[in-house]
């Protein structure tokens, strides 16, 4: 499978991996859909992109949905590739953290990427063609100290990804669940403390990790091969990605049952 000629659509493509998934993908003959919340930096990776369209909005404003798809859609006459990349990390103790931080943290790393995807999914399983994309986190497979709202929201979105790809497999619709361990971006930084605000500082893990340029990549060639499973870490990380990674047997055993007519026979005994 190759990017070239396709138009893709990623969320949180103002810095970190986001960015650098713009970047990869316009590299590839991608034209691509730049979208966050700060215009100017949007600008700025759209200038470096080639054929680009900045559609800013935030995650969370549910109702703007459906006009963004339909700019996003005809902009090229489809969306081929939809990465959900934008997210806000954690940094505190479940016992010191207000409830509001896990309102907040799973509207955005959950409930954001669902409602963009419904809101995109209906035309995708249309035109029989597309890819999804979900970028959750090892800490999306493996609980991790300081970080249950963000575990909570990222194993929610695999589980998602994983419904969808097994729903969407007789549509051929592919869909990628992405892992990634630390990277080098700001996300420490900008992560949530107990009361809501921003951490402000970023963690040695992170200043050591994985450059995003060349996580962004190994991404790119994963989803170009079709790997469903794609986990982007290195060190006890990676391991940890490994340890959990979900055999692809067992991808293909729940798709089956849809290529069976699952779905219909439990409509049917409505």
């Amino acid at each position: 499978m190759t990017y070239s000629g396709q138009t893709a659509w990623i969320t949180g493509a103002s810095s970190g991996i986001g960015e650098a998934l713009a970047k990869g993908l316009a590299a590839r003959g991608a034209a691509v859909i730049l979208s966050g919340r700060n215009v100017a930096a949007l600008e700025r990776v759209a200038s470096q992109c080639g054929d680009a369209l900045v559609l800013p909005f935030e995650t969370t404003d549910y109702a703007a949905l459906p006009g963004l798809v339909e700019r996003a859609w005809n902009w090229r006459s489809g969306v081929d590739l939809l990465i959900n990349n934008a997210g806000i990390s954690q940094r505190s103790l479940a016992e010191e953290t207000d409830f509001a931080v896990y309102e907040r943290i799973v509207a955005v790393d959950l409930l954001a990427p669902i409602a963009l995807t419904q809101a995109l999914l209906p035309r995708m399983v249309e035109c029989k063609r597309g890819r999804l994309a979900f970028v959750s986190s090892v800490a999306g497979k493996v609980g991790v100290p300081m970080r249950s709202a963000y575990s909570a929201a990222k194993f929610g979105l695999l589980g998602y990804a994983d419904s969808l790809r097994a729903e969407l497999s007789v549509h051929g619709i592919e869909v990628h669940g992405i892992a990634p361990g630390s990277i080098r971006t700001n996300v420490s930084r900008n992560a949530l403390t107990s009361d809501g605000s921003a951490r402000g500082f970023s963690d040695k893990a992170i200043d050591n990790g994985i450059d995003p340029d060349a996580a962004a990549s190994e991404m790119l060639d994963a989803m170009a091969a079709g790997q469903r499973e794609i986990v982007v870490a290195d060190g006890v990380e990676k391991q940890m990605g490994e340890l959990t990674r979900t055999p692809d047997a067992l991808f293909d055993q729940v798709a089956a049952l849809m290529a069976r007519g699952y779905a219909q026979q439990l409509k049917a005994e409505q």
